[in-house]
């Protein structure tokens, strides 16, 4: 059995290191700084149909 060495950057798909990498699975703060933009204005989204909102969230709850 061969252990894993590598994998594939998930921004930019250029091979990266697991052993001693500190931005694992990424291959560089860049690539990993700009996943984490993304996550942070909602570029990423599960599909699926928006939940009805319920009257009760708009209320003060002071």
């Amino acid at each position: 059995m061969c252990a894993i060495q590598t994998v594939k950057c998930p921004h930019c798909r250029k091979e990266a290191p697991l052993a001693g990498n500190p931005y694992r699975p990424f291959c560089s703060e860049r690539c990993k700084m700009i996943d984490l933009g993304t996550w942070a204005s909602e570029g990423y989204r599960i599909p699926g149909e928006k939940m009805p909102r319920h009257p009760d969230d708009d209320e003060d709850q002071g």
